[in-house]
């Protein structure tokens, strides 16, 4: 593992014009490198006599030139975000201002820091866990109310406290167990059996628990797809641009205009909603329009939520809709629905009935009202409103709302997945009654998949691949 013993400095704020920008260095002799470089307006004394967590306004100054007014904060080891001694300079925001600071500070032998090396110096100097310091990435880049929640109770341990106290169990169950190898010929028994069966089922409860939590909770993070589907021209794209509030995508009334995936993201009542625009459903008029279908049913695959969208005027017999082919959309629409339902049985289905301005009466077919439908005018916004309200209560929120531990991370999610294949194999080794021998080699690898989701397992690859993926400053 890499122990790095240099000083490191980026500028933590977003590049460019700003109010002020702040530029952090981190590393034991971080304080008296900018010490070298400041001089308090108001006789600061040495930087490193100053309290920690204190603030002083004075000069960076290169040799006899100022290089601007600034603040300078100072952190003190062990009680700063690194674990190191940290500065944060706050410096006004122009560009130029910025890089000659920075400039300054790392021709005396200081380095740019890589993305995400002050989080990765936090985590190896024990100020959080990997799985926390994975957190800080997702809260920087939380979007919603519920990707926010989720990120910040992983960052406050809420995850990894639970990962670690199922560790400890199982450790301390399985030292006695090594010790009982230990004296295999004097026949003696250290760990009790059946509670050690029972911690067994509660830990295999506890990890089937969170492995179930990444369905809503990875969908949470990155955003809920719904699809928007029906046959061409009931008002697809209409809804898509009333959803959003903007005219996304085009509307025209000629059947077929939607031939590709038009997609956008939307927050409703803290999650966010990637919502999915589709070709429509029909037999095919031309190659292209048979491509836009193929995708339309790709997208319903990927969907969490399915929209399926009908005509209000198509199925009513009012006498202001001038069809009388209702029967035939009907028995088309339930075609479609049946075998959704039935090759997807997990979706959620909304149905939702699209036109209701174009009604002199509501007369749909009896057969109709055996689904819970929605009904809107989209060219209106008539109904958008409890639509939404639909939606957003699909989304089970209750594990969030009560703070229950949620898994989001894919790789949490792996190695989770791991851990419980293997402690499965302890409790059907237990069932059987097998040697003490033979549990513990599942035993050691469902402690290794545990030790890698707070990193008291880990290698440079996967520290390098995690925080590769920051933003430099972080």
């Amino acid at each position: 593992m890499k122990i790095y013993q240099d000083t490191i400095i980026a500028l933590a704020t977003p590049a460019g014009s700003g109010a002020i920008g702040v530029l952090r260095l981190s590393g034991s002799d971080a304080i008296n490198i900018v010490d070298k470089h400041f001089e308090g307006k108001f006789k600061t004394k040495n930087l490193n006599d100053v309290a920690s967590h204190s603030i002083h306004l004075g000069f960076i100054k290169d040799g006899e030139r100022v290089l601007d007014e600034v603040l300078v904060s100072i952190f003190k080891t062990p009680h700063s975000y690194t674990g190191e001694n940290v500065v944060e300079i706050s410096v006004h925001g122009s560009p130029y201002i910025q890089q000659q600071v920075l400039q300054l500070f790392l021709k005396n032998g200081v380095r740019h820091a890589k993305a995400g090396e002050f989080t990765l110096r936090a985590f190896l100097n024990g100020k959080m866990d990997l799985s926390q310091a994975e957190a800080v990435a997702d809260l920087i880049a939380s979007d919603s109310a519920s990707s926010h929640q989720l990120a910040l109770q992983q960052m406050r341990g809420n995850f990894s406290n639970e990962i670690k106290k199922l560790r400890e169990e199982l450790i301390h169950f399985a030292s006695l167990i090594e010790l009982e190898l230990d004296f295999a010929e004097e026949d003696v028994e250290f760990a009790d059996r059946k509670q050690f069966a029972d911690l067994v089922q509660r830990i295999k409860q506890t990890l089937k628990k969170l492995v179930d939590s990444f369905a809503l909770g990875n969908v949470l993070k990155e955003g809920v797809p719904v699809a928007i589907i029906g046959e061409p021209n009931v008002g697809k794209s209409t809804l898509l641009n009333a959803l959003l509030n903007e005219d996304k995508a085009i509307v025209s009334n000629i059947a077929g205009t939607t031939r590709d995936v038009i997609e956008d993201d939307l927050v409703l009542d803290g999650i966010r909603f990637r919502f999915i625009d589709t070709a429509g459903i029909r037999v095919a008029q031309d190659e292209i329009e048979k491509i836009g279908i193929r995708k339309t049913f790709e997208k319903i695959k990927e969907a969490k939520v399915v929209v399926f969208l009908i005509d209000a005027c198509a199925l009513s017999q009012s006498a202001s809709c001038h069809t009388d082919q209702h029967e035939a959309v009907l028995q088309a629409f339930e075609t479609e629905l049946q075998k959704i339902a039935q090759k997807y049985p997990e979706k959620k289905i909304l149905i939702v009935v699209n036109k209701i301005d174009k009604l002199d009466q509501k007369d749909y077919p009896e057969e109709l009202y055996k689904y819970p439908i929605i009904e809107i005018s989209a060219k209106y916004k008539t109904g958008i409103e409890k639509l939404v309200a639909q939606l957003t209560d699909l989304v089970n929120k209750g594990q969030l709302a009560q703070n229950e531990v949620m898994v989001s991370n894919a790789r949490h999610f792996q190695a989770l997945s791991e851990a419980l294949e293997s402690i499965m194999q302890v409790d059907a080794a237990i069932q059987a009654q097998l040697p003490t021998d033979l549990l513990t080699v599942d035993i050691r690898a469902a402690l290794h998949s545990l030790g890698e989701i707070t990193g008291e397992i880990t290698t440079d690859d996967l520290l390098d691949n995690i925080f590769r993926n920051f933003c430099i400053g972080k």
